[in-house]
């Protein structure tokens, strides 16, 4: 039997936690949550052998265990590795908060078996080696999270929700079906890593640009973007764990999605442009409205709206191992933001704020941005400006805003010298890292993922609109404090906070307004 059957093991521990959950399904289910978490470790380790292996015997696709195409077979590469172990982790952690924060519930059990079973599902999508895998694994995920958000079924705004994820759900699902089969008949193999090689030499088929179309609305949907993103913000009904895993693992898998078809999505530049405008749309949209959100777990799943828009964003650049290193980075942010909520709304309601507020001027933003700029500038030039595409450079050009935002802080006039000073390493750090992992990512991804194309007119008309839009909004936060009052401003606030009214009218064509009962 072949050795990158290994993975397998991991879900496969983690269907026998869930089969003993539905087993006890009642309050403290007997040996049930410590099961779980043992399972949960399991896969972990197991994700962890997975990687080891890899690094000993390459990049491989398991036999097929099934027939003429159909089955389960696994696919072990610097993607799926990476992934595997990302989930895990995150799983082992959420399944340990588990067993504490729902001690005492009247359906522990059965919640820990659906818990399982979707991170089982999560574990064999990521690890797909053919389409039919990759369907079914993605179908079977989208289904045990919808037990998850009606765990408290009779709940109207988790009933909302709920509806609202299965209808965006069944498109998404309908749309990779149909790309699974479009990129069988084209190539002629189910087999992904055949398909996405083929693509890579440059056989394009006919069907292709439908296929990478239909690719990209599955991951649009999954990922929650404008204006399908209501359901994400609204399923607060849902126990704190499912938070967690919901935006730190599921939504990631509309990006896994363009990442591991990244080579077709290559073949239609036109789907691309795409996603760079509803991504980056997205992306400013998400974080104007989370500024604006009083409650923390709001807050936070607006956050993941603009963040997984900045996701699709990068995808649509053809920036693949950059946006691998963002699902990473925001699955580990996310999972503790939630898990740790309930002590954090402790800790700012016990911050004491001494002394007046550093509000910045006009000249104190302009010479932020001057600085964080110039900064950016000398760390990418160490690095080799030359080296990079431009769509990276471009993509660092727009995190750098965010900490030209901080800089404002620290020029402003009653801001203290050391907060100055603090901004100023900040800037410089965050230069830094961000071109350190730059290489890091594509040194490590080198292989199994295509490498980043140069841009074209249109591609160039995109990054130029992209950079302006976001360093636009990064300058009117900046400033924000000093027209806050304006009687515009709050009228402008209010609108935001309601998301522009976006998923008012999503409900209201889907008839979300009433409280329908949801088998």
């Amino acid at each position: 039997m072949s050795t990158h059957l290994l993975p397998l093991l991991a879900p496969v521990a983690l269907l026998l936690a869930a089969f003993a959950g539905f087993h006890t399904p009642g309050r403290r289910p007997g040996s049930v949550p410590r099961l779980a978490e043992a399972a949960a470790l399991s896969a972990f380790v197991i994700a962890l052998l997975s990687a080891g292996l890899l690094a000993v015997a390459g990049a491989g696709t398991s036999p097929l265990l099934g027939a003429k195409g159909i089955g389960l077979s696994v696919r072990l590469d610097a993607v799926s590795a990476t992934m595997l172990v990302l989930v895990s982790f995150v799983g082992w952690t959420v399944v340990r908060y588990t067993a504490t924060y729902l001690d005492g519930e009247d359906r522990q059990g059965t919640f820990t078996g659906w818990l399982c079973a979707t991170l089982a599902s999560v574990l064999l999508l990521v690890q797909a080696g053919n389409l039919a895998h990759f369907v079914l694994a993605w179908i079977a995920t989208s289904l045990l999270l919808h037990r998850l958000l009606l765990f408290y079924p009779n709940r109207p705004t988790a009933q909302r929700a709920a509806r609202k994820k299965a209808i965006t759900a069944r498109i998404g699902d309908a749309s990779l079906i149909g790309a699974a089969i479009l990129l069988l008949v084209g190539y002629g193999s189910s087999d992904i890593a055949t398909i996405t090689e083929m693509a890579r030499a440059g056989q394009e088929v006919s069907v292709a640009a439908w296929a990478a179309g239909l690719i990209a609305l599955a991951a649009l949907l999954k990922s929650a973007q404008f204006p399908t993103h209501g359901w994400v913000t609204e399923v607060m009904e849902t126990p704190t764990p499912v938070s967690a895993l919901l935006h730190a693992g599921v939504i990631n898998g509309g990006g896994f999605l363009l990442i591991r078809f990244a080579d077709v999505m290559l073949l239609s530049p036109g789907v691309l442009s795409v996603l760079v405008m509803i991504g980056g749309f997205t992306a400013l949209f998400g974080s104007l409205v989370m500024l604006t959100q009083p409650a923390v777990k709001t807050s936070l799943a607006w956050s993941t709206v603009a963040q997984m828009g900045f996701m699709v964003l990068q995808c649509g650049l053809a920036l693949f191992p950059l946006a691998l290193l963002h699902i990473v980075a925001h699955s580990f942010y996310k999972a503790h933001a939630f898990l740790a909520a309930g002590g954090a709304v402790e800790g700012v309601a016990a911050i004491r704020r001494p002394g007046p507020v550093a509000i910045p001027n006009g000249v104190a933003v302009g010479r932020a941005f001057v600085a964080a700029l110039a900064i950016y500038a000398v760390v990418g030039a160490i690095f080799g400006f030359a080296a990079k595409p431009p769509q990276a450079v471009a993509l660092g050009a727009i995190l750098i805003f965010g900490v030209a935002y901080l800089l404002a802080q620290g020029l402003a006039g009653a801001a203290p010298a050391f907060l100055t000073r603090r901004t100023a390493l900040y800037a410089i750090a965050a230069s830094t890292a961000y071109f350190a992992l730059q290489t890091v990512a594509e040194w490590t991804l080198t292989g199994p993922l295509p490498k980043t194309p140069a841009p074209g007119p249109l591609e160039w008309a995109l990054l130029v609109l992209v950079v302006v839009s976001f360093g636009l909004v990064a300058v009117a936060q900046s400033m924000f404090p000093l027209w806050a009052y304006h009687p515009a401003a709050a009228g402008l606030r209010v609108h935001l906070s309601n998301g522009l009214y976006a998923n008012a009218v999503f409900d209201r064509l889907l008839g979300g307004w009433s409280a329908r009962k949801i088998s």
